[in-house]
């Protein structure tokens, strides 16, 4: 005879029938206990870690639309230590400090797109880091100007001025001998 055939258990457990009741297998639940309470304690849990989550992403959000700053600062004194003279670190360094802020410009919407969430307001971030990247494009354009590479005087536009026109004309009487 096989092993377990024909044979009753005694304590054997069915797990066929139905669990969604009160009780299982006709043994009441303990005294206090509420398996709706129970449910309700998941849903927290989950909510909370919802909520967890969307605190997180919001810090990062925060963080990532400050780091800029910390560029400025960066930027500011390698503009500092360029010098005003026109050479080719100092364009390098101006040139760099105009690309970094418009590159960053270009892809807000990728620096952004992880911390995506209908509970996470993400706005005064963004909002944030274009204005840091736009007050570092002004450094850069600052110091374009500082170096005399921006036509801002008239006499960079000289070439493109029609003759000034003659007011008044003098002549003398050429002596005859």
């Amino acid at each position: 005879m096989e092993k377990g055939k024909g044979l009753a258990r005694k304590w054997a457990v069915e797990f066929a029938e139905n669990t969604s009741s009160s009780s299982y297998s006709g043994v009441p639940d303990p005294i206090g206990f509420n398996r709706s309470i129970q449910d309700l304690d998941d849903a927290n849990g989950g909510r909370q870690k919802k909520d967890a989550e969307a605190a997180w992403k919001s810090q990062k959000a925060w963080e990532v639309a400050q780091a800029p700053l910390k560029n400025l600062f960066m930027m500011g004194f390698m503009m500092w230590m360029a010098g005003s003279t026109v050479h080719l670190f100092s364009i390098g360094i101006t040139f760099s400090a105009l690309w970094q802020p418009i590159s960053a410009l270009q892809g807000v919407g990728k620096v952004f797109e992880p911390y995506k969430d209908s509970r996470v307001d993400i706005l005064a971030p963004k909002l944030l880091f274009i204005a840091l990247n736009l007050v570092g494009l002004a450094l850069g354009v600052w110091k374009l100007n500082t170096l005399g590479l921006l036509p801002t005087h008239a006499s960079d536009w000289v070439s493109s001025l029609p003759p000034a026109q003659e007011v008044e004309f003098s002549g003398g009487v050429l002596p005859t001998y």
